[in-house]
C-alpha cells in the first residue's frame, strides 16, 4: 500500500490524475516493486478543469464527487486509495450493494463497514481518505507520512516466495525479548485502566472495564465521549454476527432472577422477532418521507459504559434516569428527579426506596450505581438529539438483556423497546410502542434523528435503514 501510495505521489507530482486506480491496475515487478498501470483514463490537472461532467473509471471506485459530475482531481485519486486499502485489509469492497444504484447512494452517503479487525491507525486512514468532502481528504504526502504506515514493523524488502507463502520475519533474540516486555506493559496499562472503545474488539472481553464511546473513529481511544462509531452498511450474514458480550445471560449458572429475567427477556425478542421479520418481509426499498414522521417523545438510551466483567452494564436514559444491569442478574435505577432509586430481583420484584437513605445490604449497589451516573456525565456525550419521553416513575423500566457483537450493541427493555447502536458510524435505531403502533426512530452520523411509524416505513424506507433492520433481527435472534 506505500509503494501504490509513492507510485501516486509520483503521478500527482507531475501533474497527472489516474482515474482509475484499482487494485486490477497494479502489477508486481521481479524485485518486489509494485507497478502503476493502464493509464489509458489518465490525464493531466489543466484537462481536467477544462472538461468538467465527465465521469470515467470502475463504478466501486468512484469517489462522490466524480458521481456528482463535478470532475476528477488529485482527491478523486486519494479517494480510489481508501477504497484499495480496504478492499486489501477486509477482502471485499466498502460499498458493497446489492445493485449499483444502492452502490452510488453508499458512496453518495458515506456508509462504508469498518470491521473491529482493522488497527485503530487503519480505521483513521480509511476514513479519511473515504471522507465525503475532498477536502477534508489528506493530500499523498500526508498519506505516506500517517502512523499507519511509519509505526511498527516494515521489512526492506519481500521475497517474491511472498506471492503464494506467508513471509515470515526472524528477529533477533534481544529485539523479541523487548517486544515481548513493551506488549506486557502496554496491554497491563490499557486493561487495568477505564478503557474506552467505540470499536468493541474481541480481546476487550478480557479487561477489566470496557467503555464505550460515541466519536472514537476520528478521536481515537484516548478520548472519552459517547458512544459509538456504529459498524457499517451492515454485513448481514451469520458469519458477520461476532458475538463479544451476553452481560449476564453468558454466565454458565444463573441465579431465579437471572432466569425469570430471561424467560422475560426471550418472550420480549420473540415478539420483537416476528414484528421485525414481517415488516423486513413487506418493506419496500425507496427514500425516506418527511411527511409522515411524527413527533413522538422517545424513551432511549443516550450513554452507557459496560463495565460487566466487575461491576455490570450501566446506561443513561433521554429522562435522565441511570440504569444499570448488574453482574448477578439484579437491576437498578436512579431517578435524579424524584431522588428515588427502584432496585429489581427480577422484571416484576421492585423495591423503591429514597437515594439518601438505601437499605443496608443495598448500600454497595447504590454506590455503583452512583459511580456509574456520575461517570457518564462527566465523560461521555449525547448520543443524538431525538426529544426524550418525559419523565417516569423509576420503576417502569428494566434492561433485559444487551447483546455486543463485533459491530453493533443491543439493548432489549421490558416496556419493549429494542434499541441498537452501531458502532462504526455512530447510527442508531429505536423500535418502541407508540399509541397508533411501532414507531421506528433513527439517529445518523451527525446525531439527527427521525421518527416514524413501522407501518409508514413499509412503505418506503432506505437500503441502510433496512441493512440496519436486517443487522437487529439478527441479534435479536441470537439472544
Amino acid at each position: 500500500m506505500k509503494q501504490i501510495s509513492q507510485g501516486v505521489q509520483f503521478l500527482h507530482h507531475h501533474g497527472i490524475i489516474h482515474r482509475d486506480l484499482k487494485l486490477s491496475n497494479f502489477f508486481i515487478a521481479k524485485n518486489m516493486v509494485v507497478k502503476i498501470g493502464d493509464l489509458g483514463l489518465a490525464t493531466t490537472v489543466e484537462q481536467c478543469e477544462k472538461i468538467l461532467g465527465v465521469i470515467c473509471g470502475t463504478p466501486n471506485y468512484l469517489s462522490p464527487e466524480v458521481l456528482a459530475k463535478d470532475g476528477h482531481s488529485f482527491k478523486s485519486d486519494i479517494w480510489a486509495l481508501g477504497c484499495i486499502m480496504y478492499t486489501m485489509l477486509c477482502g471485499y469492497s466498502p460499498f458493497r450493494a446489492r445493485s449499483q444504484k444502492e452502490m452510488y447512494y453508499f458512496i453518495r452517503e458515506g456508509f462504508f463497514p469498518v470491521p473491529s479487525y482493522v488497527s485503530l491507525t487503519g480505521r483513521r486512514l480509511i476514513i479519511s481518505l473515504l471522507a465525503s468532502c475532498p477536502a477534508s481528504r489528506p493530500c499523498i504526502e500526508d498519506i505516506i507520512a500517517h502512523e499507519f504506515f511509519t509505526q511498527g514493523f516494515t521489512p526492506e524488502k519481500l521475497s517474491s516466495a511472498t506471492c503464494h507463502t506467508a513471509p515470515t520475519f526472524s528477529f533477533s533474540l534481544h529485539l523479541t525479548r523487548f517486544f515481548r516486555k513493551a506488549a506486557k506493559v502496554l496491554y497491563r496499562g490499557v486493561f487495568q485502566k477505564s478503557f474506552c472503545s467505540d470499536f468493541v474488539e474481541e480481546d476487550a472481553q478480557k479487561s477489566s472495564m470496557i467503555m464505550a464511546t460515541e466519536s472514537l473513529v476520528s478521536l481515537g481511544t484516548d478520548q472519552m465521549c459517547e458512544d459509538d462509531k456504529g459498524e457499517e452498511t451492515v454485513r448481514v450474514c451469520d458469519e458477520s454476527l461476532k458475538i463479544l458480550m451476553k452481560g449476564w445471560m453468558s454466565r454458565r449458572s444463573r441465579s431465579a432472577s437471572q432466569k425469570q429475567r430471561g424467560a422475560s427477556g426471550e418472550r420480549m425478542a420473540d415478539g420483537l422477532t416476528v414484528i421485525l421479520e414481517d415488516c423486513l418481509h413487506n418493506i419496500v426499498p425507496g427514500d425516506l418521507d418527511a411527511n409522515v414522521q411524527v413527533s413522538c417523545p422517545i424513551l432511549w438510551v443516550t450513554k452507557w459504559v459496560d463495565y460487566s466483567n466487575k461491576y455490570g452494564f450501566g446506561y443513561q436514559l433521554s429522562d435522565n434516569c441511570t440504569g444499570v444491569l448488574l453482574s448477578d442478574g439484579t437491576h437498578a435505577v436512579l431517578s435524579p428527579h424524584l431522588q428515588k432509586v427502584c432496585y429489581s430481583t427480577s422484571s416484576q420484584e421492585h423495591i423503591t426506596f429514597p437515594e439518601w437513605s438505601p437499605p443496608c445490604k443495598l448500600d454497595v449497589k447504590l454506590r455503583i450505581l452512583r459511580f456509574f451516573s456520575q461517570y457518564m456525565k462527566e465523560n461521555i456525550l449525547e448520543g443524538g438529539d431525538l426529544r426524550g419521553a418525559p419523565s417516569l416513575s423509576a420503576r417502569t423500566l428494566c434492561l433485559l438483556h444487551f447483546l455486543k457483537t463485533d459491530q453493533a450493541l443491543l439493548m432489549l427493555f421490558s416496556n419493549g423497546t429494542l434499541q441498537v447502536n452501531f458502532y462504526h458510524d455512530r447510527t442508531k435505531i429505536i423500535l418502541s410502542k407508540g399509541q397508533q403502533g411501532y414507531l421506528l426512530s433513527f439517529i445518523d452520523q451527525e446525531r439527527q434523528s427521525c421518527t416514524l411509524l413501522l407501518s409508514e416505513l413499509r412503505r418506503s424506507c432506505p437500503p441502510f435503514i433496512i441493512q440496519r433492520l436486517e443487522y437487529a433481527l439478527l441479534m435479536l435472534k441470537s439472544l
